[in-house]
């Protein structure tokens, strides 16, 4: 349904598309998953075994989402703007009819002093200080709007009310309005596929195959959420937490009209405040921590010592939902997602400290939409296929990109920025961001207004008490990550292939001892989004199996494509030999 968001108007036109032959009316800016959502239509493409699938990572790395747009399949709805007379169709398990040529009418040269990759905090905070010193910047996001997942923006046409705007998006808007006067070169829904060499990137937009040549990299790719496989997590309605934010934020479009947020991290509290804010009824927030307070003093204190101005906020959001009478149930999680063809209802239950539910403490709540957040993975497939070093974090089990304080890797020529190299949050990731941008003009002999100046040490001031402050964050969030522990044997853990959680342990059971090993036997982290959201748990299973900690090469190999893209671009990208 669509909700008002304080500052941002209502949108004044509308267009008429079609699903399944029926009219669904959506606003000039929506996005096919924004406009379907708001309609009611849920259920989007086939599954293998014969259900439905619709909005669940929102941001174009689960590809759930896909339909058919005037009889092109595999477009994403979460990343294809809806425009009037367009006909969407459920995207059928197997396409049957031909898919049609990728239409790449001609391919772009672009070889700019610095490529950044991502419209995020870090990226964004980046290309505009290098761009401020006059060096030439481009940077390309795959959205068709920059902000990336912390900084989402309403739709350009939509009317602004400054003085009504939240503290974030405010924020977000200042930063793009540095970006545009650096005079960065922006060039939005370009999909990188292929990382060959540090100078040598290949990538893809609608109608235009893309070579990029950096002197100087910066991959600013952010990170996607971390997924946990309960019964019924591929009902239609269930999606992520970041998914639900940016229906809500960039398009003023409810995920339902009662909502359980259940997970683990201070997202699903925003995200429900947000939703309460805006007329949303939210059932329950469930969080897998133990909030109490007198277990997580040392934490609220060092946090309010760090960063007061962001306790404050956690303390108003918590004032929302208690105002909202919203139950904030604590050590839980939901544990099955119930329905006929679409979410019905969510169980919760309390939960062990290692993650299993406690037998006897279900309960059972109404809900039509169901949004999960556990965390974030960074986005880490480009830097791997680059050579970068990278290693395990053992708190949060996340393979993390090894680089210095300035974000530059391994390889001396890249520098990875923000959450993907290692989740931290928005803030430590604009630090890095500015500090990284001072490191790459050091390394042009570029000199720049942050050289020995008070900038810089604020940059690092700041990189510094975030860091502080989201190490206490995570402290007070502490869990056990969670793998396979909620699902059961006929829980899918890859949803692409739709493959179940007794296939995988059968797999390990003859004979597979790593992760690509269960992937050949049984096709998990095969699929459209290759493994983003199935490699934690089948990670977890390899490490039981072989009884080995996961280390750097114990996941899924990155190769392009990173991004599934149609064999012809692949071919009209003409890099054989270079």
């Amino acid at each position: 349904m669509r909700v008002e968001v304080p500052g941002v108007a209502q949108p004044g036109g509308t267009l008429r598309i079609s699903y399944d032959g029926r009219t669904v009316e959506a606003a000039a800016g929506d996005t096919l998953a924004a406009a379907l959502t708001a309609a009611g239509h849920l259920a989007l493409r086939e599954s293998n075994e014969g259900g439905h699938r619709g909005v669940f990572c929102g941001m174009g790395a689960c590809h759930e989402c896909a339909v058919v747009v005037d009889g092109d399949p595999g477009r994403l709805a979460c990343m294809v703007a809806a425009a009037d007379g367009m006909a969407i169709d459920r995207q059928p398990a197997r396409v049957e009819t031909p898919v049609p040529d990728a239409g790449v009418s001609e391919t772009r040269d672009l070889s700019p002093a610095v490529l950044v990759v991502g419209g995020g905090p870090a990226g964004l905070t980046a290309a505009a200080a290098i761009a401020e010193a006059g060096v030439e910047v481009v940077l390309v996001d795959e959205r068709s709007k920059l902000g990336g997942q912390f900084y989402k923006q309403p739709a350009p046409d939509r009317d602004i009310d400054e003085g009504c705007l939240d503290g974030q998006y405010r924020a977000g808007r200042a930063l793009l309005r540095r970006v545009r006067e650096a005079g960065v070169r922006v060039v939005n829904g370009v999909t990188i596929w292929g990382a060959f060499r540090p100078d040598l990137l290949t990538a893809r937009s609608d109608g235009c195959s893309w070579i990029l040549r950096p002197e100087r990299l910066v991959l600013a790719t952010g990170a996607h959420e971390r997924a946990v496989p309960i019964p019924g997590w591929t009902l239609p309605g269930v999606m992520t937490t970041g998914a639900a934010q940016t229906l809500l934020r960039s398009s003023q479009v409810a995920p339902g009209e009662r909502v359980v947020l259940s997970g683990n991290g201070p997202l699903n509290m925003q995200v429900a405040a947000e939703l309460v804010r805006s007329g949303v009824t939210v059932t329950a927030l469930v969080e897998q921590a133990d909030l109490r307070g007198w277990k997580n003093a040392r934490s609220g204190i060092g946090m309010l010592l760090s960063a007061p101005e962001l306790v404050r906020k956690g303390i108003e959001y918590r004032a929302t939902l208690a105002r909202a009478r919203v139950p904030v149930i604590d050590r839980s999680s939901v544990v099955d997602v119930l329905g006929e063809g679409r979410v019905e209802a969510a169980v919760v239950a309390r939960l062990d400290p290692s993650g299993y539910r406690i037998a006897g403490t279900e309960r059972e709540m109404a809900a039509d939409a169901v949004c999960l957040g556990y965390g974030f993975i960074p986005a880490n497939e480009i830097p791997r296929a680059l050579g970068c070093d990278h290693h395990v974090d053992r708190r949060s089990g996340n393979l993390v990109t090894t680089r210095s304080d300035t974000g530059r890797t391994s390889v001396q020529s890249v520098w990875v920025v923000g959450d993907a190299g290692g989740v931290k949050g928005a803030y430590v990731a604009g630090a890095l961001g500015a500090l990284a941008a001072a490191d790459i003009l050091a390394d042009l002999g570029v000199g720049s207004r942050m050289d020995g100046s008070s900038t810089r040490t604020a940059s690092r001031r700041s990189l510094r008490r975030h860091t502080r402050f989201q190490s206490h964050l995570e402290s007070l969030y502490r869990a056990e990550p969670l793998t396979t522990q909620l699902a059961r044997d006929t829980t899918l853990v890859c949803r692409c292939e739709s493959v179940p959680l007794g296939e995988l342990r059968s797999s390990f059971g003859d004979g597979a001892a790593t992760a690509g090993a269960a992937k050949r036997l049984t096709r998990a982290g095969m699929g459209k989004c290759q493994g983003r959201y199935c490699s934690p748990s089948v990670l977890a299973l390899a490490a039981e199996a072989s009884g080995m900690l996961p280390e750097e090469f114990s996941g899924f190999a990155p190769q392009a494509p990173v991004r599934p893209v149609f064999i012809s671009e692949v071919a009209s990208s003409a890099i054989s030999g270079q």
